[in-house]
């Protein structure tokens, strides 16, 4: 299994981070505008559709507010055997962040693909909820 981990300093404060973290329905506004283009939810799961036109279904695991951590998963299909994601926001002084973000996936042989979409959705966190200078 490969671990994928993005370490994403913002310009924004943890509360404000997490307050977009953690609604999950929400994707597309007020996390990663542009990089995903609807969210729909479907009891604790939701329908993500990306740019790129690839859908995917992602259950919501947890999500711990005291933590600031929302863990969520794709159930194995065609193109993935496991899909574990998480995003927990840290302080970074009085009014930044950084945001964690790890997922674990196989195969091992798709982890470029999702590393790579992770890239697009790191600059589209970032340009969202600001880039440090």
């Amino acid at each position: 299994m490969t671990s994928i981990v993005k370490d994403i300093p913002l310009d924004a404060t943890p509360a404000d981070v997490w307050d977009a973290v953690r609604d999950f329905g929400a994707l597309h506004t007020r996390l990663v505008p542009g990089f995903v283009t609807d969210t729909k939810l479907e009891g604790d799961a939701r329908i993500v559709t990306f740019a790129s036109g690839n859908v995917a279904r992602e259950l919501l695991v947890g999500c711990d507010d005291a933590r600031k951590r929302l863990a969520y998963a794709i159930a194995a299909n065609e193109r993935v055997q496991h899909y574990a994601g998480s995003v927990e926001v840290l302080a970074d002084g009085a009014t930044r962040s950084r945001m964690i973000w790890i997922v674990d996936v196989l195969p091992n042989e798709i982890a470029p693909f999702i590393s790579a979409q992770m890239d697009l959705g790191v600059l589209a966190i970032q340009k969202n909820l600001g880039r440090p200078q």
